[in-house]
C-alpha cells in the first residue's frame, strides 16, 4: 500500500509539473542540502525549529531543503532571464513538533515567475494558474503582508519600535503584545529599577558588575541593548488610532472587494499606506481581467503570517478542511537579499501532490 500510495504522489506530482510546464514554465532542480547560513540570514535562528541540519567536513553545516524558494531564487539571481517562468518537483523536509501527525518529508510542485514589467499581472497570472489546474470544491484564502507591513512603516513611533513590529509579523502573538505595549507608557517595577541603575553607573559599568559572562551575547550587543532600553523611554506611546488601523488591518476577514473600500478609509489615518492600498487595487483590477470574481474572492488580514517569512505582498491558499494543498505569494525582497543587491518582483505557489489525491501517507 506504501508503494501504491508513493507511485500514485509521483504520477500526480508529474502530471501537475507538465501543467506548468505547457503555461511556459522551464523545469529546474535544486539541491536537497542548503547553506544554512543562507536559510538563517533569511529567516534567523527560529528556522533551526524546523529545518533539519547537519554538518559537513567540506561543505560546513547545512539544511535539508524545507522548500524550493530560496534555491530558486539562488540560481534565477545568477544565471537567469527575465522575464523567467521555473517549475520544480521534489521532496522538502520540515521538523514538526513532538506529538505531531503532520508530515516531515513531502513532495512539493511549484510554479515562480520573475518579472518586472507588471506585478499586478504576474500575481493575478500565478493565482489564476492554480484556480484553474485545482479542484473547485477547496477553500480559497487571501492576504497580502505588504498591506500590514505598510502600517508599520508608517507609524509615528521610533525606527527600534518599527524594527521590532516588522521581525515579529510572523509571530501574531509576540507581534499583538508589543504593539500593546509601545502604545501604553507603562513600566515594570523591575524594568524601572534597571533603568535608575544604567542612568547612575552606566552600561559598561553594569556590565563589569554582572560578572562572567553567560550566553551567547557579547558585551557590546548587551550595550547596544540596554542604550535602546534607555532610549526607549523616551519615545512617545504609538497613538490609539493607529493601533486601530493596524488591528483593523488584520481583524478584515471579507471578500477582495469589500477589503478595498475598507483599506481605502483607513488609509485616511495612515496617508503613507496609500501605495500599498494602490497595489492591492490593481491587482484586483488584474485579477479581474482573469476572471476571477473579486466580488466573492476571500480575503483576510492576518493570512500568511504563519509562513515562512519571506512573503512580502500577495498571498493565497487552497484547503480541504485543515489541510494545506497549495499556497503561495508574493516575496520581492528576498530576491534582493539573494541577489547581493540586484533585485526583481518575484511570485509563486506551490502545490502538494499528496495533499491533493487524498489518502493516507
Amino acid at each position: 500500500m506504501q508503494n501504491e500510495r508513493r507511485a500514485a504522489v509521483r504520477a500526480e506530482a508529474n502530471r501537475l509539473e507538465q501543467t506548468f510546464i505547457t503555461a511556459g514554465a522551464l523545469r529546474i532542480e535544486a539541491d536537497s542540502l542548503l547553506p544554512a547560513e543562507t536559510l538563517l540570514d533569511l529567516y534567523g535562528e527560529d528556522i533551526r525549529a524546523r529545518a533539519y541540519v547537519t554538518n559537513d567536513p567540506v561543505m560546513g553545516e547545512r539544511m535539508m531543503r524545507p522548500d524550493f524558494t530560496v534555491p530558486i531564487v539562488e540560481r534565477h539571481m545568477s544565471e537567469g532571464a527575465e522575464p523567467a517562468r521555473y517549475t520544480y518537483n521534489g521532496p522538502v523536509w520540515r521538523m514538526q513538533d513532538a506529538g505531531s501527525t503532520r508530515a516531515t518529508e513531502f513532495v512539493q510542485v511549484g510554479f515562480e515567475l520573475f518579472d518586472r514589467t507588471n506585478p499586478a499581472a504576474s500575481d493575478a497570472e500565478v493565482f489564476a494558474l492554480f484556480t484553474e489546474i485545482l479542484p473547485k470544491h477547496l477553500t480559497v484564502t487571501t492576504g497580502d503582508v505588504g498591506l500590514l507591513q505598510s502600517a508599520v512603516k508608517a507609524l509615528k513611533t521610533s525606527d527600534r519600535r518599527r524594527a521590532a513590529l516588522m521581525r515579529h509579523l510572523w509571530r501574531p502573538t509576540r507581534f499583538q503584545n508589543l504593539l500593546t505595549k509601545f502604545a501604553t507608557d507603562t513600566q515594570t517595577d523591575q524594568r524601572d529599577a534597571l533603568l535608575a541603575q544604567l542612568n547612575s553607573d552606566g552600561a559598561d559599568l553594569m556590565i563589569d558588575k554582572a560578572g562572567k559572562f553567560i550566553g551567547l551575547r557579547s558585551g557590546a550587543e548587551i550595550s547596544t541593548r540596554l542604550n535602546g532600553l534607555q532610549d526607549d523611554t523616551n519615545t512617545d506611546p504609538i497613538s490609539a488610532d493607529e493601533v486601530a488601523v493596524v488591528n483593523a488591518i488584520l481583524d478584515l476577514d471579507t471578500t477582495c472587494a469589500k477589503a478595498l473600500h475598507a483599506l481605502q478609509e483607513l488609509q485616511g489615518v495612515l496617508p503613507t499606506m496609500a501605495k500599498a492600498v494602490s497595489v492591492f487595487a490593481r491587482r484586483l483590477d488584474a485579477l479581474d481581467q482573469r476572471g476571477i470574481d473579486v466580488n466573492d474572492l476571500a480575503f483576510k488580514g492576518r493570512y500568511g503570517l504563519t509562513s515562512m517569512e519571506y512573503y512580502d505582498g500577495f498571498v493565497f491558499g487552497f484547503s480541504d478542511g485543515d489541510t494545506v494543498v497549495a499556497s503561495g505569494g508574493r516575496y520581492d525582497a528576498m530576491t534582493a537579499v539573494l541577489g547581493t543587491g540586484r533585485e526583481i518582483p518575484a511570485v509563486g505557489g506551490v502545490i502538494r501532490p499528496d495533499a491533493l489525491i487524498g489518502g493516507t501517507a
